[in-house]
């Protein structure tokens, strides 16, 4: 995660130097953890969502009776449907000069204050790992129980973005997860169907 998130930051700071240096008007818009149509489900390298529903897919067509889920189910995260987060990043596009200008942020030296030109895109609330498990059982029609590998690690206990600035300006996203989870969820029955044809 380490280099991950210091790309991020070099993003950010990237758009803030090219502002102040050049006069132009970078945003560096922030997405929580995606998911939906295209997504990545490899058994190994997929992240959460993706990787859970091919897991519970598999088990409902094995006639497994349980899903086996790492760490303690406890941690919580924040999850954006992709097509909400397309739809984020053409609204902050078509801002008026006004409401766009006023999220580049401030400069320490002009105004005392640190704000970076970031928006964080969002839902604004979080699942725990069981409740999204239990949400990606039902949207595969699995019906058995699930169990939880103590023994694997939770990772950070909660990971949700203040979206305040974004739905300050009148965006908010509008597929619920349990939508977007049966979306995603057609869309990895799609892939599966064309490489099994």
């Amino acid at each position: 995660n380490r280099p991950y998130a210091l790309a991020k930051i070099a993003g950010i700071e990237m758009c803030w130097s090219y502002n102040r240096q050049y006069g132009t008007k970078y945003l560096a818009v922030m997405p929580t953890n995606l998911y939906g149509p295209g997504d990545n489900y490899h058994p190994e390298n997929s992240h959460v969502i993706p990787a859970l529903l091919r897991k519970f897919h598999e088990a409902k067509q094995r006639g497994d009776r349980t899903v086996t889920i790492w760490g303690t189910g406890t941690p919580r995260r924040e999850f954006l449907y992709s097509d909400d987060m397309a739809d984020a990043c053409v609204f902050l596009m078509n801002l008026p000069d006004d409401k766009y200008t006023s999220l580049l942020g401030s400069d320490e030296s002009k105004t005392g204050r640190f704000e970076p030109p970031l928006v964080n895109v969002g839902v604004g609330e979080d699942v725990t790992i069981r409740e999204l498990a239990e949400l990606v059982g039902k949207a595969v029609g699995f019906e058995g129980d699930l169990l939880f590998d103590t023994t694997k690690p939770d990772g950070t206990p909660r990971k949700l973005m203040d979206v305040s600035r974004l739905n300050g300006i009148g965006w908010r996203a509008r597929t619920g997860i349990e939508h977007g989870l049966c979306n995603a969820y057609l869309d990895y029955l799609s892939i599966f169907e064309r490489k099994n044809s």
